[in-house]
């Protein structure tokens, strides 16, 4: 195995519990019992508009500063996806009641932004290898739960597959740390980014992936 392999596989231990309750969130059944009405959903499309806004730009510095041609394609990737994303939530938008000016003109919260704010920090002053090991872990669990709530949005609330694309998107995610990933981890470690680092930045992002949910949550139930 190699240097970045054994750092993923003590970083999935040491996150388990973090990854449980992202995984296992109240949130998630709230909508796949369809306790939640249309309107309440609608902050949780407000608050991926600013994220995915955010992340885009955040990921495009991020490239601006990579040297290493493996990290530019490996981010490259992450941004047309972002990108993607963009463009998939206003039919979301729309099948739950809202109009692209309505996100625009959402005000967003602090819980729900925590993460994004957090990786535009590390995309300014982290290293490449910090940015792909915590993503790489996120979209896994976020993947998943974008399955689920894809699933669920069509099942108990009528929407289409063409309404649900934001999700679907996400939920094709890699459930396992890429190759191209561990490639940029390990070049990291090489170059002297201490694994602390790397773990570190993987551990915070996930807290404030669960901080996203918790407040969609409390948003909803208000």
């Amino acid at each position: 195995m190699t240097d970045a392999q054994l750092l993923v596989q003590q970083m999935h231990r040491d996150l388990e519990p973090v990854e449980r309750k992202i995984r296992h969130h109240p949130y998630l059944r709230a909508v796949e019992e369809r306790r939640l009405e249309p309107l309440h959903l609608q902050s949780f499309v407000g608050e991926q508009w600013w994220i995915i806004s955010s992340d885009l730009r955040s990921i495009a510095l991020l490239i601006s500063r990579c040297e290493r041609p493996d990290s530019q394609r490996f981010f490259n990737d992450v941004l047309q996806g972002e990108s993607a994303a963009l463009e998939a939530i206003p039919a979301l938008a729309a099948a739950l009641g809202m109009q692209l000016s309505d996100c625009a003109a959402y005000e967003p919260s602090p819980g729900a932004q925590a993460y994004s704010v957090y990786l535009a920090w590390l995309c300014l002053y982290g290293s490449d290898a910090e940015v792909a090991a915590a993503l790489s872990v996120n979209f896994a669990a976020w993947g998943a739960n974008c399955a689920r709530m894809g699933q669920a949005l069509q099942r108990q609330y009528g929407l289409r597959a063409d309404d649900v694309v934001f999700f679907s998107q996400f939920a094709a995610a890699p459930q396992d740390v890429t190759p191209e990933a561990l490639a940029v981890i390990d070049s990291g470690l090489q170059r002297g980014v201490e694994a602390k680092r790397i773990a570190r930045a993987a551990r915070m992002l996930q807290g404030y992936e669960s901080m996203f949910w918790d407040t969609v949550l409390s948003i909803a139930e208000r």
